[in-house]
């Protein structure tokens, strides 16, 4: 008989559809707190009044801000936020900009729980992927400085109780996971993300149609998670062309945002991704490519070859895509292409010479050891880049 066991994340709220300013307000007086600190994207806080309406909604409960993370959160930024936190005594993290934010809001509350100030003091902390593709996830204390989430990409970490940190000495990025990382509540305002580059909204949308892809592809599948995978990409390959046709689409946007939802959702049904995760996550951390990106990218080609393991539940990729009875590889790289996004290694100066370190390092992420067919070796890997240059 199939079991399993979906876990809930420690999520209170999650407001849709509502101004952002306004929702945070609400939301910082439920939570009676009064020194919030602000981690934003830059590019946001010097172009739009975006962070202007935040400041202004919060009034006195408006403690500081940082703006200067940078993609895939490198350890030093993190630390730099972390430092302006604590020096005003916050009692409560809001970050507003994309997934890379996101994540820096994450581990800043382990540095604040744990009194982290120095490069190396988050060794101790990140999730160790072993030979055998098993992991060791540290025990350690939860944060009792909790955070707010307002994404302005469709990245997807506002769903997650872990996060991202890359150690930029090392070239290398690692997960964090605590029950706790996972922000309190995540607001989903469509509005702000008209200010999002309209080639990382998409391609960030594409990372959200391969959580649901390499979903619905996993060998851990139950019906429940299914229901949400296959609706994600419904709405993700409804929506997202509509949006590059018509960018101020709000609707549009929001479909965009609950389909993320409805993805990450499925997750919690024990379901574990697969080796276009575990390549992206080594693309982006060693090679520096935006994540959505790497999806755009390596998506098509796992699929590819993962398919003599599960050509059936590629099939309903397709037909949530509205493509039943074609390949879904060859779907999802037309749907890239029409979406105007990069298809290949070569388009993002990721040259053949660094496909033996990105083998390697994707050797050390747990997601290529539940790959739907089984990958045991760099050279498996090698292949997957040879497909994708």
């Amino acid at each position: 008989m199939r079991s399993g066991m979906f876990v809930f994340t420690a999520i209170e709220r999650i407001v849709y559809g509502q101004p952002a300013a306004q929702a945070l307000r609400v939301e910082a007086e439920r939570l009676q707190a009064n020194r919030i600190f602000l981690i934003v994207s830059g590019t946001m806080n010097r172009t739009t009044d975006e962070v202007v309406k935040v400041r202004e909604a919060l009034g006195s409960r408006y403690a500081g801000l940082y703006d200067r993370i940078p993609s895939h959160t490198p350890r030093d930024a993190v630390l730099e936020a972390a430092h302006a936190a604590r020096a005003v005594d916050t009692d409560l993290i809001v970050t507003f900009g994309g997934g890379s934010v996101t994540d820096a809001g994450k581990i800043v509350q382990l540095c604040l729980r744990h009194g982290i100030t120095d490069f190396d003091g988050l060794d101790a902390f990140h999730v160790i992927v072993n030979p055998d593709g098993t992991r060791t996830v540290p025990n350690f204390a939860g944060p009792t400085v909790r955070q707010i989430a307002i994404p302005t990409t469709l990245s997807a970490g506002e769903f997650q109780a872990q996060g991202g940190c890359t150690d930029n000495r090392r070239k290398v990025k690692h997960s964090y996971r605590h029950p706790l990382l996972v922000p309190r509540v995540t607001i989903l305002d469509p509005a702000p993300t008209v200010h999002t580059p309209l080639s990382v909204w998409l391609s960030t949308g594409v990372r959200a149609v391969d959580h649901a892809t390499e979903g619905i592809c996993s060998q851990f599948s139950n019906p429940a998670s299914d229901a949400s995978f296959l609706h994600a990409l419904r709405l993700l390959s409804q929506n997202l062309p509509r949006i590059k046709r018509h960018p101020d689409d709000l609707e549009a946007r929001l479909d965009c945002q609950l389909a993320v939802w409805l993805a990450m959702t499925g997750r919690q049904g024990g379901i574990q991704m697969g080796a276009s995760h575990a390549i992206g996550h080594v693309l982006g951390g060693t090679c520096g490519v935006p994540h959505g990106v790497t999806s755009c990218i390596m998506l098509s080609p796992v699929l590819r070859y993962n398919r003599p393991a599960n050509l059936a539940r590629q099939r309903l990729v397709a037909e949530a895509m509205g493509r039943p009875g074609e390949d879904a590889a060859d779907v999802i790289a037309a749907f890239v292409a029409d979406l105007g996004l990069p298809g290949r290694l070569a388009d993002v100066g990721v040259e053949r010479e660094q496909f033996a370190t990105i083998a390697a390092h994707a050797m050390h992420d747990g997601w290529l050891h539940t790959n739907p067919r089984k990958i045991t070796s760099p050279e498996q890997v090698m292949e997957i880049l040879d497909a994708a240059a």
